[in-house]
């Protein structure tokens, strides 16, 4: 059974690796893996050493620290829930995002977030 440390780093590569907008295939090859790894990996099941953390940091231009955002210090702390952690879409509207120039278009796409945000599932 996967450490649950484990589990989240991989998540968090996950989330930073679909911002960035590669595939598991292209992160792969540049760290000279299989994708089935790098699946292994994002799921926990094979746990990352710390030259692996630094050059999957480097290919995603991230801190490494930023691998481990949310998870506590303490030993006695449990990491981040995986439902604080952002599931694919979010990860990829975040990715999108970046590439809105026009800060009119932003805001206005903000607003619709927070408009749909607040009216919750449509009832029917």
């Amino acid at each position: 059974m996967p450490h649950p440390t484990d589990v989240a780093v991989g998540a968090r590569v996950r989330e930073l690796r679909i911002r960035a907008g590669l595939s598991q295939q292209s992160l792969a090859e540049r760290i000279g893996l299989s994708f089935q790894q790098v699946q292994k990996y994002e799921k926990g099941a094979n746990r990352m050493g710390a030259s692996r953390l630094i050059q999957i940091a480097s290919v995603l231009n991230v801190p490494v620290e930023a691998l481990f955002q949310g998870l506590e210090t303490s030993d006695a702390a449990a990491p981040e829930p995986e439902s604080s952690v952002l599931d694919r879409d979010a990860a990829k509207v975040a990715r999108d995002w970046i590439r809105i120039q026009d800060s009119g278009t932003r805001e206005i796409v903000r607003d619709m977030i927070r408009t749909l945000a607040r009216t919750g599932p449509a009832s029917g």
